[in-house]
């Protein structure tokens, strides 16, 4: 649903100029006199983006935005101020404001914020829907509506019910152990999910660990122990990072995926094995048995299906979604007190970090968030804490005694050279109109290709066009 679109000013000039403006950049357009009058008039249940001054009379920007935090449908706040009051806008982002302008502003500034409030809440409203739609679905975490979260789900679907042995890789972080409670959960087993994290154990203690012990197996085996292959019993056993159990272990779990059988330690009694096992695994297997360090036999017993995660870096467009869900889930476990979203410049500045860390990486970084600001409704980008790498418009530590113009020149190109020299993706990540990011380059006399080049070439660029 497209949103309406409102502008609420008390001076007749200035709302009718704003409105004229966005009437030609092809939005229906409403306006108010006021907060209150605009109040009366905002429906309930449709989405709308609210262009409104700061002061006026009856009810102000800063009483409208309260007031409309109880509607149904989402709403984008843009507040319209005077210089001297830009600190109590700020203060109002937040309070959930979506941004504001500062007078005087010229027309393209108004379009590009409309235009990014429009594009924020047709993103949440995705959110809600997809919401909804994953509760229903297995595989209820994988939040993402990219190719390669679409794969994984298809791949969950396709063999939930087989009870054959699935291997997930990919890299720590990107959560496979979701997949694996997402394949337990779509499947036809009753009973329990049990975890092992095989390299977190001894050769000696994960053999007692996963088959269990008699009393008397080995010294300080005071009772016997139940493996969790038996406490696994009729349901699914994930063995995580499985790459790292000991060539001798191997041996006994091949056995065990061929014969369907195992015996406690110390014990001769052979006991039946009634569990459908998923593995995984942060590094390369078929690498491991080329070096000798895995088992083939093994390797191709794991391997009858396999799920690749793909890292967040090569999905970064389910970041807003990976955000929200994760926020409603921190929430959820720390009973309030935890932004109920992010501000599209947080949002850019996430989406230009390299995350290293993948997904557990962001969900530690929005939990730092909490943390620090806590009660903040608003995810603003001076609440990240980004400790691995750097987003390209932070600026370097060796910044100290170099002009502005150098340190935005730095940034520029940094950016671009992140973003492979594409100007939109670049204007995106440092909060910035396309056109001023044109302006800016022109001035620098730096196309995005140059830019986006090798560190070497891009600094003789700069030298040529009067740089530092």
């Amino acid at each position: 649903m497209r949103p309406d679109i409102w502008v609420v000013d008390d001076t007749e000039l200035m709302r009718s100029s704003m409105a004229e403006t966005l009437k030609e950049a092809g939005y229906a357009v409403r306006t108010a006199s006021d907060g209150a009058e605009a109040l009366e008039s905002i429906g309930t249940d449709a989405p709308a983006v609210v262009v409104t001054d700061l002061r006026m009379p009856r009810l102000g920007g800063i009483e409208l935005l309260e007031a409309l935090k109880g509607r149904s449908a989402p709403v984008a706040v843009v507040l319209v101020t005077a210089y001297g009051t830009v600190p109590t806008a700020v203060r109002a982002m937040k309070q959930g404001a979506f941004d504001y302008l500062a007078k005087p502003f010229g027309p393209e500034d108004l379009e590009h914020v409309v235009r990014r409030a429009c594009e924020h809440l047709a993103l949440r409203q995705e959110n809600r829907t997809l919401r909804a739609s994953l509760a229903e679905a297995q595989g209820g975490d994988l939040v993402g509506r990219s190719a390669g979260i679409a794969q994984v789900r298809a791949r969950i679907a396709a063999c939930a019910r087989s009870g054959s042995t699935v291997l997930v890789t990919g890299e720590s972080g990107t959560g496979k152990e979701v997949v694996a409670r997402a394949l337990h959960r779509a499947s036809a087993r009753t009973g329990p999910l049990v975890c092992v994290n095989c390299a977190a154990l001894s050769s000696g203690l994960l053999e007692s660990e996963l088959f269990g012990h008699e009393r008397g197996a080995f010294t300080g085996a005071d009772r016997q122990r139940t493996g969790r292959f038996e406490i696994a019993q009729g349901g699914t056993l994930l063995l995580d990072e499985v790459s790292e159990i000991p060539p001798d272990l191997q041996a006994k779990l091949l056995r065990v995926l061929q014969e369907r059988r195992f015996e406690r330690v110390g014990s001769s009694e052979s006991i039946e094995a009634d569990v459908r096992l998923v593995a995984t695994s942060n590094r390369d297997l078929s690498r491991a048995v080329d070096e000798g360090r895995f088992r083939q036999d093994l390797y191709f017993r794991l391997d009858v299906v396999s799920i690749e995660l793909p890292p967040l870096r090569e999905r970064i467009g389910d970041l807003p979604l990976l955000v929200d869900h994760l926020l409603r889930r921190l929430a959820v476990a720390r009973g309030g007190g935890v932004p109920r979203e992010a501000s599209p410049s947080a949002l850019r500045r996430l989406e230009a970090h390299p995350w290293p860390g993948t997904v557990r990486e962001l969900g530690n970084v929005l939990e730092r968030s909490a943390v620090l600001h806590p009660g903040t409704e608003v995810l603003l980008p001076e609440h990240l804490d980004l400790r691995v790498g750097a987003c390209p418009s932070s600026l370097p530590a060796e910044a100290a005694g170099r002009t502005l113009d150098d340190l935005e020149r730095s940034a520029i190109v940094s950016a671009l050279r992140v973003n492979g020299g594409h100007r939109g993706k670049t204007a995106r990540a440092l909060g910035i109109a396309d056109r001023t990011l044109r302006d800016k380059l022109r001035r620098m006399e730096v196309s995005a290709a140059q830019a986006a080049d090798r560190s070497a070439r891009t600094e003789r660029v700069l030298q040529a066009g009067g740089g530092s």
